[in-house]
């Protein structure tokens, strides 16, 4: 794909330019971090920039600061006491405006009813709240009173949700009565009700009134948020804690089935979001920016939340979904808002391109300035379309590559230094501070346009602490496949200019729609239903989503495939993880490919439900399977349904009755 060259003067500075900066900062690292550490408030200074015992890395030891200090009220005792924070509007309609000053109050009040609730610094605190303004009031309170928050995704299920409450050890649990998604009350009380049955660690829940709907509470466990705050203080002084005091505990989805609690800290991580996203998105005291991301994921928690308001940002939250009440609803916030940065990803791009152009002609949507991708690749077609019709030709588009282990931005254009010529599909270099490489199988740098592993090569600020409570699983999932290196899990190219592409995943990690989904952990709750022997997930390319969940299930003796099966276990899964979990496609067979020591052939499942070449299959126990597996999922794509695939019994076709 031909480079496309941006040739405003906006975005070229007469100041130190991309590869000088970029040089300097892979020189002299340290001196480096410490210089753009020096931006952000500090109570004490460090004793040292890093401390590095591979793999752990501990950065500015020694220094005290607050994130929510930082965020809030920095900017409450300045001018922008009166500039507005949050722009916030619910999906039915319902619009409220936070100033950095009653954003400040509301913070202070939250850290009271925290206290008061008996959380200390150092507890944790689950959060399972819709996309509402509580949610970050209450992770800034958390961080105010050194408490550390793990966001919990409002879209899982009560299990999903008690696993990380018990993994984490969660002595409080924030709630809403419920949310809102496509007109729809989503439970959340009643979800969080059936999850905290299995969840002996937490002492007390808050709820917040949002959707007044029908909900029972427990007290004295249980309480509304608008009682406690009757009796809060107005102010509650910052606790000061060191650099390396965990912030949030952040899960993610793995290889093994349990997700991995991912640990940042408090300066690390908030130095490089706080550098990263002026490098990236050109932020200015003017600017109104809205990433369209969940705050349940990492880019909301980073994106949303601490970025945008350690700048003293305006930032734009949504609660609902992208097309309710009408297609054009995002664009409809844009205009309404006068947004200048728009942050989103490419399954949202692809969606709207279905739409077609003819509803962006209903919108002004000239105050765009610059356009961002997160979460996946983009690919080169969606690119053009979101640059000709959404910023008409006259916005950069940052895509965006980073992960919720790396806490902030890795590979990414930076129109905040200097915006190089752009590559439709390619996420580019790597930002200042950061050395990323790909390496073929021997972990040695692979030639350019050759595909490899993406590593990154160096600590930086952001990066992750460790798993929660696992050390060793931590060494295991990012430093032992390339050793001395940390293993991305991605796959990608570099070209002769030196930009990244990145590929997709390498393991066995699927990614819906931006958000990564284990098939591990989908596999365990597919085994988990009564009647399903084993089963075995795999990705199948999808035009919007970038894959969809297809799963191979045999089911246990006795029992047969049916379309009543297929909606037991779709639902099954829903219950367990999450309706953002819940398959695409179910393919009953009677045998899933093994090779001789038991390992199920993932590869050769991926290969039928894309359509792909199978390849050599050797290995495997017994070949015949591979025809079973093909010929169920051929039935199922020819809409017999499950009742119809005759191959189940026994591997072997039916006689039909004469």
């Amino acid at each position: 794909m031909a480079e496309l060259s941006l040739p405003f003067d906006r975005w070229h500075y007469p100041v130190k330019k991309f590869y000088d900066l970029y040089d300097s900062s892979i020189e002299e690292p340290e001196d480096f971090w410490a210089e753009q550490a020096r931006q952000l408030d500090w109570f004490r200074t460090w004793d040292r920039v890093l401390e590095w015992e591979a793999p752990f890395a501990r950065w500015f030891v020694g220094g005290t600061l607050n994130a929510c200090h930082i965020c809030v009220d920095r900017h409450a005792k300045t001018w922008r006491r009166s500039k507005v924070a949050i722009y916030w509007e619910g999906e039915p309609g319902d619009v409220r405006v936070l100033s950095y000053s009653t954003l400040y109050r509301e913070v202070n009040r939250y850290a009271s009813v925290l206290k008061n609730c008996g959380v200390g610094t150092g507890d944790k605190v689950a959060l399972y709240l819709p996309m509402i303004p509580e949610l970050p009031i209450f992770m800034l309170a958390c961080a105010r009173i050194g408490a550390i928050h793990t966001v919990v995704f409002s879209g899982f299920s009560a299990r999903a949700l008690a696993d990380r409450i018990n993994d984490v050890g969660a002595r409080l649990l924030v709630t809403a009565d419920g949310g809102f998604r496509r007109g729809k009350i989503l439970p959340l009380k009643s979800i969080a009700d059936e999850a905290l049955t299995m969840c002996p660690s937490v002492e007390k829940a808050i709820v917040v009134k949002r959707a007044d709907n029908s909900v029972t509470l427990n007290p004295p466990k249980e309480s509304w948020l608008h009682d406690l705050l009757e009796e809060a203080d107005p102010y509650v002084e910052p606790e000061l804690v060191e650099s390396n005091h965990p912030l949030y505990v952040l899960y993610t989805s793995g290889t093994t089935g349990k997700p991995k609690g991912i640990v940042h800290s408090t300066g690390g991580y908030l130095v490089h979001n706080y550098v990263t996203y002026k490098w990236v998105f050109d932020i200015r005291e003017e600017s109104v920016y809205w990433c369209t991301a969940d705050i349940g994921w990492v880019t909301g928690h980073s994106q949303i939340v601490y970025a945008p308001l350690a700048h003293g940002a305006a930032t734009v939250i949504y609660e609902g979904a992208p097309d309710y009440p009408a297609i054009d609803r995002w664009w409809d916030i844009i205009e309404k808002y006068g947004v200048t940065i728009f942050y989103t990803s490419p399954t949202a791009i692809r969606t709207f391109m279905g739409h077609g152009e003819e509803m962006l002609k209903k919108h002004d949507l000239s105050t765009l300035e610059l356009l961002g991708s997160v979460g996946e690749s983009i690919n080169p077609e969606a690119w053009l379309w979101f640059y000709r019709h959404i910023g008409g030709e006259r916005c950069p588009i940052v895509d965006t590559w980073w992960q919720t282990e790396t806490g902030g931005i890795m590979i990414s254009p930076t129109p905040g230094i200097e915006c190089l010529p752009l590559k439709p599909g390619s996420a580019g270099l790597a930002v200042p501070g950061v050395e990323v490489d790909v390496v073929d199988e021997a972990g040695k740098p692979a030639p350019r346009e050759q595909r490899g592993s993406l590593v990154i090569k160096r600590p930086w600020p952001g990066m992750l602490l460790g798993i929660h409570g696992d050390p060793e699983r931590y060494k295991k999932a990012y430093w032992s496949q390339v050793p001395g290196y940390y293993y991305t899990g991605d796959y990608a190219v570099k070209d002769g200019d030196g930009y990244f592409w990145v590929l997709g995943r390498s393991d066995e990690v699927l990614k819906v729609a931006g958000h990564r989904i284990g098939t591990a952990e989908l596999e365990d709750a597919a085994v988990s239903h009564p009647q399903v022997a084993e089963a075995a997930v795999v990705g199948k390319t999808d035009p919007v989503k970038g894959e969809s969940i297809v799963i191979f299930a045999r089911l246990q003796e006795g029992i047969r495939p049916s379309a009543d099966q297929t909606k037991s276990l779709t639902s099954h899964i829903r219950s367990v993880v999450g309706a953002v979990a819940v398959p695409d496609e179910v393919c009953f067979v009677p045998r899933l490919p093994k090779t001789r020591s038991g390992k199920v052939l993932r590869r050769v499942l991926k290969a039928v439900a894309n359509d792909d070449s199978i390849g050599d299959v050797t290995t495997l126990e017994d070949e015949s399977s591979v025809q079973e597996v093909i010929q169920a999922y051929q039935e199922l794509k020819e809409g017999k349904g499950p009742g119809a695939q005759k191959n189940y019994a026994k591997g072997k076709p039916k006689k039909e009755k004469r």
